[in-house]
């Protein structure tokens, strides 16, 4: 899912949400030729209507957007003119687009017209029912899910790898028992906005559905994949979903201005082959990866994108291959930083030991992932100190 149009979501120069996170992967995707793959197609988004953006927003709530884009109208009630999400000119139909790029993209891979399908330009986790929050507008992914539980899935999955926990996926399908919700995040003792501990585990209708991660700061590569495959993919595979929603935010690398994490872009990347090879074993292959944060636009974005955007082509690209030089010129000649030579960090993103290897009690990690799995595993007939 892309076209410049999806550029116009652009909260300022000054904002570290810019446009240009998504421009600059495009450019090194088109250049390392992972757009031309077969099988690969570029599409389009135009605006959502009113009735699409309702089905995860209040019709109060989506007036005001339109307001606050066409007369600079700020609503800090309701989020709008916020320093988080400042108001700008046609802010409605910049956020509406990556409604519609998500839902389609959802849409796509459920009936059946596309394996896979990637919105870089959604991902917009933190958006509420009635308020704008943490760069988050309006929230495709609640909207994408919506729209394929309405063409009769039963069985939904979301997994959130962002830095910041997935509060406005997790609130809209809290008491929903038909969507799994897993968010791996920093925990919010350190980090906006504060939620997603591990007793959160869903409303009464839902016992279990919301699976809460909260990484301790400075969590590198290691603790990062450990907490992926001893919690999210272990509980995930349990649900066995039809549909297996994806969201990558980069932020959690070590180099991200915002956060306390330190993944590297190897680490990022082989999460996202897990996540990947995890949808072709539970859900038939029907995988939908989105976007989100990620503010270290020039050395760390670009390439976790990339390598998104090839692992969903069945093309994964090679930590050690060179970032073209035509990209790196272009990036030092209009931002100055020096660009990144290679499309991993070095880091050697290896698989550490599973969880019925044992755990150490002395762990800050352990003990965080020792209570999500306590507190949900026995919902999916798990076994919360050896699967």
């Amino acid at each position: 899912m892309w076209s410049p149009a999806l550029l116009g979501y652009d909260f300022g120069v000054r904002h570290p949400m810019t446009p240009l996170r998504l421009d600059l992967t495009f450019r090194l995707a088109e250049q390392l030729g992972v757009l031309a793959l077969p099988g690969v197609e570029v599409v389009g988004a135009e605006p959502a209507d009113d009735a699409l953006v309702a089905t995860a927003h209040t019709p109060d709530y989506i007036a005001a957007v339109r307001l606050a884009g066409t007369q600079g109208v700020p609503d800090e009630a309701r989020g709008l003119g916020t320093e988080d999400d400042p108001v700008f000119p046609g802010m409605h139909d910049a956020a509406a687009r990556l409604v519609t790029g998500s839902v389609e993209s959802a849409l796509a891979v459920w009936r059946g017209q596309a394996r896979h399908a990637v919105n870089l330009a959604g991902g917009m986790h933190h958006a509420m029912p009635d308020r704008a929050s943490g760069f988050c507008v309006y929230n495709d992914a609640v909207a994408a899910i919506r729209a394929v539980l309405a063409e009769g899935a039963t069985r939904v999955a979301y997994l959130d790898l962002d830095a910041h926990h997935g509060d406005g996926v997790e609130r809209a399908f809290w008491d929903d028992p038909r969507v799994l919700t897993v968010s791996v995040h920093e925990s919010g003792t350190t980090l906006f906005p504060g939620t997603g501990h591990p007793a959160d585990i869903g409303g009464p209708q839902a016992q279990g559905s919301v699976v809460n991660v909260a990484l301790p700061a400075g969590t590198s590569d290691a603790g990062w994949l450990r907490a992926v495959q001893s919690v999210a993919l272990p509980v995930v595979r349990a649900f066995s979903p039809q549909l297996l929603v994806s969201q990558h935010g980069c932020d959690a690398h070590a180099n991200d201005p915002l956060t306390n994490l330190a993944v590297s872009v190897d680490g990022l990347r082989a999460a996202a082959l897990e996540v990947h090879d995890l949808a072709h074993d539970v859900a038939g292959g029907r995988w939908l990866a989105l976007g989100g944060g990620g503010y270290a636009i020039v050395q760390v974005v670009p390439r976790i994108w990339t390598h998104l955007l090839a692992i969903a082509a069945h093309a994964p690209i090679d930590v050690a291959t060179p970032v073209p030089q035509a990209w790196r010129e272009h990036v030092e000649g209009t931002l100055g930083p020096p660009a990144p030579e290679v499309m991993g960090d070095g880091e050697a993103a290896g698989s550490p030991a599973p969880w019925s290897a044992g755990y150490d009690p002395g762990s800050p990690l352990d003990r965080s992932l020792l209570a999500t799995r306590k507190h949900v595993f026995d919902w999916h007939g798990l076994d919360a100190l050896y699967d």
